[in-house]
């Protein structure tokens, strides 16, 4: 199963692939990953979900036994249809040996992208994997061995390290040195042990065994509270939402109590995210060229969060500076509106979102004369979010200026309002050159 979480560029990861046989023409077989394989094998499953009315696969992914009498750990985008729509999917799983049997949901973490499932028919005993203790911490450098079901081929294990935590993750994520691909979602990751220290998640599409995996505490966190509950057989929109609700919450008030840091340009300052907050990317106009100056800052939280039909919980930001001397005033108007211009918003309503409503005025920020324009869409079935999108330039000079655009996906009608009022408030004019 796929996604593409923002501007990151990131892919969920959801079959056997053996390992070359000695004496064959393929690489030499490394023994280590060998010994984690054929100790966990029994342990794994692949998921997968099915329409109903044809019994076709809708998606795959990964999964592991966590308890003898059938409970199985995978990734919620996994199992989100099984949450989303039950009537019209129902979840089976498959493990090495191909006998194939149905599964039953009994509760999910949206934000760490979890899901807890049942055997629907207990059956024998079966062999489960166990979590390292949080006593025992991780060494970067460490060796460790990624299972699932790539590309529904077979069952594989890669090698790959332990890098640490991925730095400014809104949630812990591990950094795994090695390579995971669509269909290793839910899958895990053990250490020479044989113990899960994570769950594959994701990768990233622009580089090179850059992969993802959701620490084992939250998935340890998730089984104790959860093992003993009902399975969920109708639609739980409701409990998405209020997952989701408490993770803009916690996005919102993180952010509002960052300050930002301020960039100058000639008169202007501008918010700009702290980098221990957000990944940040500059870029400038040929230095050759003499017309005129433009300087662009683009910013994203790594807060997103999959729910289920859109990846959504992320705010971004966006901004140029312009300064064109040599222009008259007329010809910079020009110019300077065609880029507000070309910014848009989500006119039009979709199956998920409402079209946009939108407010235009002028105001003030410390003697800078600013337009800007506010615009949300709701959420169609996830009651209470929305999608909310401020677009600002300052109308203070005649050849220079500034132009922003915050977008804020998933957040509450309140806590939208106060991101913008926030973001506009980070603008100041502080006097000519």
């Amino acid at each position: 199963m796929l996604g593409a979480p923002g501007a990151m560029a990131q892919a969920a990861v959801g079959a056997e692939a053996t390992l070359p046989k000695p004496g064959s023409d393929a690489a030499p077989i490394s023994h280590d990953a060998q010994r984690a394989y054929q100790s966990s094998r029994d342990k794994l499953v692949q998921i997968r979900t099915l329409l109903r009315n044809t019994n076709t696969q809708s998606s795959v992914g990964s999964g592991f036994f966590v308890s003898a009498d059938g409970l199985i750990m995978t990734n919620f985008h996994v199992a989100s249809q099984l949450a989303l729509e039950p009537e019209r999917y129902r979840g089976v799983y498959v493990p090495v040996d191909g006998k194939q049997a149905e599964v039953e949901l009994l509760a999910f973490d949206v934000a760490h992208d979890l899901a807890l499932l049942r055997v629907k028919d207990a059956g024998p005993q079966r062999p489960a994997l166990s979590f390292r203790s949080k006593d025992q911490a991780l060494e970067r450098g460490e060796r460790l061995y990624s299972l699932g079901n790539p590309l529904d081929i077979g069952f594989a294990v890669t090698e790959g390290t332990y890098n640490g935590l991925v730095q400014r993750s809104f949630y812990p994520r591990i950094f795994f040195g090695g390579a995971i691909n669509p269909g290793m979602s839910g899958g895990p990751v053990i250490d020479e042990a044989g113990l899960v220290i994570g769950i594959n998640v994701s990768k990233r599409l622009d580089g090179e065994l850059l992969s993802f995996l959701v620490p084992a505490e939250f998935a340890q966190a998730l089984l104790a509270r959860a093992a003993t509950l009902n399975p969920i057989t109708r639609k739980a929109q409701a409990e998405v939402t209020r997952q989701l609700l408490e993770h803009q919450d916690q996005v919102t008030k993180r952010f509002t109590a960052t300050a930002f840091k301020a960039q100058k340009h000639g008169g202007y300052s501008v918010p700009v995210p702290d980098d221990a907050l957000a990944r940040c990317w500059g870029r400038a106009r040929d230095a050759d060229f003499k017309a005129f100056d433009l300087v662009r800052t683009n910013c994203q939280l790594d807060s997103q969060v999959f729910a289920g039909e859109t990846t959504t919980g992320f705010i971004r930001l966006f901004f140029e500076a312009y300064d064109a001397p040599r222009f008259s005033a007329l010809r910079f108007a020009r110019m300077y509106s065609d880029s507000m211009a070309n910014e848009r918003f989500a006119m039009r309503g979709t199956s998920r979102m409402t079209a946009a409503e939108c407010s235009e005025r002028f105001i003030d920020r410390d003697g800078m004369a600013m337009r800007a324009v506010v615009c949300m869409s709701a959420y169609r079935k996830l009651r209470g979010l929305y999608n909310v999108s401020v677009l600002v330039t300052s109308v203070n000079r005649p050849t220079q200026g500034v132009q922003g655009r915050m977008d804020a996906h998933g957040m509450s009608f309140d806590n939208g309002l106060a991101l913008v009022a926030y973001y506009l408030n980070g603008f100041k004019w502080e006097g000519a050159r």
